[in-house]
């Protein structure tokens, strides 16, 4: 019968603890998730700003509404563009230090473009082993030669590209790492890249908006130039807010990309209020105190866990992984929480490595210290029931 490893794989998930369902959100406001009628404290949302909800950001997409629609109606390169969606490319270029921006409908499109685009014939791809599937999706689509080096290691790094042929070579990292939510040492990629001739990409999801004086991300944070990354992708569906993403390099990237990339030539370009509503939300990143706010939380948070004897991996993000280490306990933690009103996802196999099972604590500026504080009680409670609970 026609896919039968359908029913057959689904049940080994299960049977191996990996077995994921949604769960339906009633809504959520000030860090508080509704889910059947229940609240909780939320600690597992990317809204590490809380400007899903502020009111200039909500006002500025019904402003946008009210000019351009509900939706943009097109690709970009039939009538899909905007100035709406222009003025937004100008404002990332111009604040960024980069030639040119472009934008597109989602991370996972940004990076399975530039993968495909740029190597639709051949190359090398050297990415660490823990970049975004979207990236090793799109590198393995593609016609280049992938190989990943060991998480944040540039010795290995350059081991492998010592083995790499041909002049197209592209080392790829991430700002903040989704999972650890850790940096990698980012002089030692721009030494690298430099030495052997090769592009740096950064896909700076988790840190624009976040990490930088400004809260511009990576490029602003470490001082790099377009010369030192050639390649930067950013989200705005964390954040900023939003929804959406762009690449940032130079013109004849980008004008590259506009011809050659189908994800972006054959999608209809994300609705133009949304690009309205992203503007005024990056202006609120720049100029407001919510990061402030957020690298206040992460400070208290990072303190008290150490009070309670609690192992965190090293991170300084609003990404705080404690490894639980095994699929079903992952989940028994989470559950546990939730009954105390407490919401913070298991982060299973294959998302994270084997043996690497854990708790993904996301931190807002949204979060009290009040909120954090029933964190710190709920964690030391759990561990205490389950015994053998991390240390």
């Amino acid at each position: 019968m026609a896919f039968d490893f359908i029913d057959v794989q689904l049940t080994e998930r299960q049977q191996q603890g990996y077995y994921r369902q949604r769960t339906a959100i009633d809504y959520e406001r000030d860090g508080v998730i509704a889910i059947d009628g229940k609240h909780y404290l939320n600690f597992g949302s990317n809204d590490y700003l809380g400007l899903r909800h502020d009111q200039g950001v909500l006002q500025a997409w019904v402003e946008g509404l009210a000019q351009f629609g509900a939706g943009s109606g097109a690709s970009p390169l039939v009538t899909g563009y905007s100035v709406a969606h222009r003025e937004l490319e100008l404002m990332l270029a111009d604040a960024l230090g980069y030639d040119a921006v472009l934008l597109f409908n989602s991370g996972f499109a940004a990076n399975q473009a530039v993968c495909q685009a740029l190597f639709a014939s051949s190359g090398e791809i050297i990415a660490d082993k823990f970049m975004h599937a979207s990236f090793i999706e799109g590198a393995l689509a593609s016609q280049g030669n992938l190989r990943r080096f060991a998480h944040n290691d540039t010795i290995h790094l350059e081991t492998l590209l010592g083995k790499c042929e041909g002049t197209n070579r592209l080392i790829a990292s991430e700002g903040v790492f989704s999972m650890d939510g850790d940096s990698p040492d980012m002089n030692a990629l721009v030494s690298c890249a430099s030495q052997t001739g090769s592009w740096l990409m950064l896909d700076d999801a988790h840190a624009f908006g976040v990490t930088g004086e400004n809260g511009l991300g990576s490029v602003e944070n470490f001082g790099l130039k377009p010369t030192d990354c050639q390649i930067l992708m950013g989200t705005f569906g964390k954040a900023v807010g939003t929804a959406g993403a762009f690449v940032a390099g130079s013109h004849s990237l980008i004008d590259y990309l506009v011809n050659y990339a189908r994800h972006y030539i054959y999608s209809t370009a994300f609705p133009p209020a949304q690009a309205v509503a992203t503007i005024y939300a990056l202006n609120c990143v720049t100029t407001g105190s919510q990061r402030e706010q957020l690298h206040g939380n992460i400070a208290y948070f990072k303190q008290r866990a150490r009070q309670e004897g609690l192992t965190l991996l090293d991170s300084e993000s609003a990404i705080q992984p404690l490894i639980v280490g095994e699929p079903e306990l992952a989940r028994q933690y989470s559950k546990a929480l939730s009954e105390r009103g407490l919401w913070v996802p298991a982060m299973r196999h294959p998302t994270v490595p084997k043996g690497s099972d854990r708790l993904r604590i996301t931190l807002s500026a949204v979060h009290t210290s009040q909120d954090i504080d029933a964190l710190i009680d709920g964690l030391t409670l759990v561990r205490q029931e389950l015994q053998h609970g991390p240390d």
